[in-house]
Formats: structure tokens, C-alpha cells, sequence
């Protein structure tokens, strides 16, 4: 296992950031413990980052008493749920790499991310910004972290493994952009 913990430069913790290793060829499919699914309640997504394996399907119940259109223009992650109400819910397909970047066209505070990957090592960091990389395979060289708000190109940063990184832990810093509340 490996501990990572991503703050921003000045050494604040960054929650919902997303780490990765990359899959070496033959490695198994992505599966996580977690469910597949953003809801809609309180004019809110939930969770604000979700990972979700390329292929998987991700669940977009409605919990709020009034309609929602759910929607992603992201490049091959792209998709319309139109509008849609209360103990309703809608399923999409996470077809490529990437992120989905999620709005609602009905309340446009509202915003949330799917970081859509091909490999089954990836967690996303909590309040204190840190977060677990299990089961990791030997030889594992290179750690891949992402933020919705990251100032870096594509939002990520990558890092080269050091040999005792299970023992020590990695630490990755990560310039955000001013953005609310996440």
C-alpha cells in the first residue's frame, strides 16, 4: 500500500483529488468499493469528484422535489440527461479516459467532476488530503495525481515513485485555482 498526501503549495490539505498509478498491460480491470453514482439533492452533486473505471456505468438519481438536467460536454465523456424529477433516476456509460465535467442546466451552481481511468489504482484524497493506494504491483514507477482545479496541463500532476514510497509515503503539492468551497 501506499500513502499519498496532496496539499497546495503552501501546504494546505487538498480534498478530492484524484491519485492514480498507471496499469501496466494485463493488469486486472477496474473495480472499486465504491458506487457508481452522483446524486442531486439540496440544488448539489454528489459526490463533488467520483472515479469511475472506463465502460462503467454511473447512476444519477434525483433526491430533490424538483426537476434537474444533467449534462457533460466533455470530450468523449459527453452526455444529456434531460429533465428528470424527484425518486427519478438516469444511468451513462463513462466511454473514455478522462473527465466528465458535470452541470445541471436548470441550476447553474451546480458542478461536479467524473475522473474516468483504466487502471484499479486510484483513490481520491479526503478533508486532509490523503488518500490509499492498495494492492500496488511491483515495480509501480509512476504516481499520477488530478484536480478539477489544478493549474497544471490537463489538471495533472505526475510524479516518479521512489523505492521506498510504500514505507515513506508520497507527497505531491498541487496548485489550484481560487474556486468555491471544494
Amino acid at each position: 500500500d501506499i500513502p499519498v498526501t496532496v496539499t497546495t503549495p503552501d501546504g494546505k490539505p487538498l480534498a478530492n483529488a484524484v491519485v492514480t498509478l498507471a496499469a501496466p498491460p494485463g493488469a486486472p480491470r477496474p473495480s472499486f468499493g465504491w458506487k457508481l453514482e452522483v446524486t442531486q439533492q439540496n440544488k448539489t452533486f454528489a459526490p463533488f469528484v467520483l472515479i469511475a473505471p472506463v465502460g462503467g456505468e454511473v447512476v444519477f438519481p434525483n433526491l430533490d422535489r424538483f426537476r434537474h438536467h444533467v449534462y457533460s460536454f466533455s470530450k468523449g465523456n459527453r452526455f444529456e440527461l434531460e429533465l428528470y424529477g424527484r425518486e427519478e433516476k438516469r444511468s451513462v456509460r463513462m466511454k473514455a479516459v478522462g473527465t466528465a465535467a458535470l452541470g445541471c442546466n436548470i441550476h447553474d451552481q451546480m458542478v461536479a467532476f467524473i475522473r474516468v481511468v483504466d487502471t484499479p489504482w486510484a483513490a481520491k484524497t479526503d478533508e486532509t488530503g490523503k488518500a490509499v493506494l492498495t494492492d500496488i504491483p511491483a515495480g509501480a514507477t509512476t504516481l499520477t495525481v488530478w484536480h478539477p482545479y489544478a493549474k497544471s496541463k490537463d489538471q495533472t500532476v505526475t510524479v516518479a515513485l521512489a523505492s521506498d514510497a510504500a514505507t515513506k509515503g508520497v507527497s505531491v503539492a498541487v496548485s489550484v485555482a481560487p474556486h468555491a468551497g471544494h
